[in-house]
């Protein structure tokens, strides 16, 4: 057994997300968004470097000592599987470790939105889910492509750096390309994916403007294209896709993007009121006849409108989902305003 098996199964054990390892600290894990110690003792540069060497395939090590940065999946088998960076900082080598459920949580179980089982019906375009690191993304991206697997026979791959959830074939086929191993970088797995006859792609993530370019193309040649981005906001989102694209070209991209854009997630964690648990709360944009023209025209604020006059469709504000949770007190007022987006408004 490796020597960092141990600190990986206390993650699970204790209900946490994320394991982290600094030379000169104890081990840490996240739990419930707040870090705690697991070890008295500290993490020194003579203890790091073989405990990381232990569990990274030869390839991938020299690839760490190349770039001094590494992404990978380590499973422990009947613990669970863990997306894995190691990286280089002021103090030598570190890593962190995001445990992945072995187990794909379902829609329902999540309580997600009702309104997330409808945009897995769409059957073209390009929904993106968004927040920021360590808000959920990838299980909610999860639960969706389980739900479809599980209703619809479709032919579907995810292009991830690394494979987080694996699923198994149910009514649909699914096939896992990770990064580095299977194809070169996500743009070279886009371009190879168009010739197998994909009905839905899931994108790990759109890193830059060439998987951009791509995944508005592709989702315009009728493929259902899913992705995430680190926004918290459906307008921030459409804003970060287009000023990703120099000024010249901007026009045209808020042309492809106004065609393509079918839905738009956004997430948040926080905490509930007793401190012993996190709550998601989201904001969704939908497509309806007015949307395209305002992507096209630049009118981006208008988002919040389109969102506050189409409530009946599914759509929510994210403040407007926050309120709702203080209102029921699930959470504090004091975490509802740190995560209210107008906070003079909500106030």
């Amino acid at each position: 057994m490796a020597a960092l098996d141990e600190l990986l199964k206390s993650v699970s054990d204790t209900g946490g997300s994320d394991l982290h390892l600094i030379v000169g600290q104890p081990a840490k894990i996240r739990i419930r968004g707040d870090l705690h110690p697991v070890t008295e003792e500290s993490i020194s540069s003579e203890m790091m470097e073989p405990m990381l060497r232990e569990i990274c395939p030869d390839e991938k090590w020299k690839l760490f000592m190349d770039k001094k940065d590494l992404d990978f999946a380590y499973e422990i088998a009947d613990v669970a599987r863990f997306r894995t960076n190691f990286l280089y900082n002021l103090n030598g080598m570190g890593a962190v470790f995001r445990l992945i459920p072995s187990k794909i949580i379902s829609l329902a179980d999540l309580k997600l939105p009702e309104v997330l089982k409808n945009i897995c019906q769409i059957k073209s375009g390009l929904v993106l889910v968004t927040g920021p690191t360590g808000s959920g993304k990838s299980t909610t991206m999860a639960a969706m492509i389980d739900y479809i697997n599980a209703n619809f026979s479709k032919h579907i791959l995810t292009i991830e750096d690394p494979i987080e959830f694996v699923h198994k074939n149910k009514l649909s086929i699914i096939e896992h390309i990770e990064i580095g191993i299977h194809s070169n970088s996500f743009a070279d797995a886009m371009k190879a994916a168009m010739r197998s006859d994909p009905d839905i792609i899931l994108l790990g993530e759109m890193r830059d403007l060439e998987t951009i370019k791509l995944a508005l193309s592709t989702a315009a040649m009728g493929v259902l294209v899913f992705a995430t981005l680190h926004t918290n906001s459906a307008p921030k989102t459409i804003d970060r896709i287009i000023d990703v694209f120099p000024a010249d070209e901007q026009p045209q991209v808020r042309v492809m993007l106004s065609e393509a854009i079918q839905g738009i997630v956004s997430q948040l964690l926080c905490k509930t009121a007793d401190g012993k648990s996190r709550v998601a709360t989201h904001e969704v944009l939908l497509w309806t006849e007015s949307l395209p023209n305002t992507i096209r025209e630049g009118q981006i604020s208008n988002i919040r409108t389109i969102i506050e006059n189409n409530t009946a469709m599914g759509m929510c504000s994210m403040d407007q989902n926050i309120k709702d949770l203080l209102t029921k007190g699930i959470i504090s007022k004091e975490e509802a305003l740190m995560k209210a987006q107008d906070k003079k408004n909500f106030n």
